[in-house]
């Protein structure tokens, strides 16, 4: 017998999965006969399996038609934003329902629930769930240890991320390159393949052994087990800051021109750290953000540090 089909739309990044698990768990509860199908680019597929949220992950890119393995779904969720491109995408592949959000563009959506700019990423989507009668827990972000080996360094290192999406949110490599040394000796440097220049610049300034540079040389689901096994991670607003709220790992994260109130660690979570000067920007910018350049490296330092002496700086 075939099982009814749900498809999830996500095709973002990292930290835009991570964030979306919360929902994506409450649906999989919701709808335990359906097969759950995720939306979103390929490179994910390892860590949407690890949440347990979805049966098979189809690549997708934004904005572009889905395949026939998502057309005619039971129900189709629109968690890529507030539309009108993404929920004209999933409403193509003739769902019997939609979920998403209300759209004056789209007349399919009238009566559902109103988007809101300044709501925490993984509460909006929760919110999405629970006006469509769904339980969803904003609580629910964590992800299991990866079954896979864990680099010897990698146990109890301190990892420092100096790369993001948009020149926007990375600071300067110089501030990370002092960061790192003051956490030398054990310290790892991470980051994807076209950021091994920039972690190999801020190894090479900092005196750290190019050994320690795991920039390039990782995929997703190594990332996932060496920040699970590190004792730190320290990073701008960026997927590996998500990551570490995922393996509960204690983290030191860099804002700029993005509120942690709508993108940073939950606040209840005592074991992470934000370091906001309270300006806002485009995150999207090519380049550096005022406000994350306000950002000095003693305010990194004193973070790093008053977290090595809170009792609570530890998992729970």
């Amino acid at each position: 017998m075939t099982r009814p089909r749900l498809v999830m739309l996500r095709p973002l990044g990292l930290g835009d999965l991570l964030t979306g698990i919360p929902a994506m768990r409450a649906a999989a509860r919701a709808f335990p006969q359906h097969e759950r199908l995720l939306a979103a680019p390929a490179v994910l597929t390892p860590l949407a399996l690890l949440s347990r949220a979805v049966d098979e992950v189809v690549d997708v890119q934004p904005h572009q038609p889905l395949p026939p393995s998502c057309q005619q779904p039971d129900i189709a969720i629109d968690l890529h934003g507030r539309g009108p491109a993404s929920q004209r995408v999933l409403l193509a592949t003739r769902p019997r329902r939609l979920i998403a959000f209300a759209n004056e563009e789209v007349p399919e959506t009238r009566g559902f629930p109103r988007w809101r700019d300044d709501e925490h990423e993984v509460r909006r989507w929760c919110r999405l769930m629970l006006e469509n009668g769904i339980e969803a827990d904003p609580a629910d972000l964590d992800l299991h240890a990866p079954g896979i080996a864990v680099p010897r360094l990698a146990r109890g290192a301190a990892v420092v991320h100096p790369g993001a999406a948009y020149p926007a949110r990375r600071w300067p490599a110089e501030r990370w390159a002092r960061v790192a040394a003051s956490l030398a000796p054990d310290v790892l440097i991470t980051g994807g393949p076209a950021e091994r220049s920039l972690a190999m610049r801020v190894a090479d300034r900092a005196g750290i052994d190019p050994a320690r540079v795991l920039a390039g040389r990782t995929d997703l689901l190594e990332l996932a087990a060496i920040v699970g096994a590190a004792r730190l991670v320290v990073s701008g607003d960026t997927g590996v800051a998500h990551l570490a709220t995922a393996m509960r790992t204690p983290s030191v994260v860099l804002f700029g021109p993005t509120s942690p109130a709508r993108w940073g660690p939950p606040s209840e979570r005592h074991w992470h750290r934000v370091i906001w000067k309270g300006r806002e920007g485009n995150p999207n910018a090519m380049e550096p953000d005022p406000g994350l350049l306000a950002i000095g490296v003693e305010d990194v330092l004193l973070a790093i540090a008053n977290l090595r002496e809170a009792s609570h700086a530890v998992r729970a």
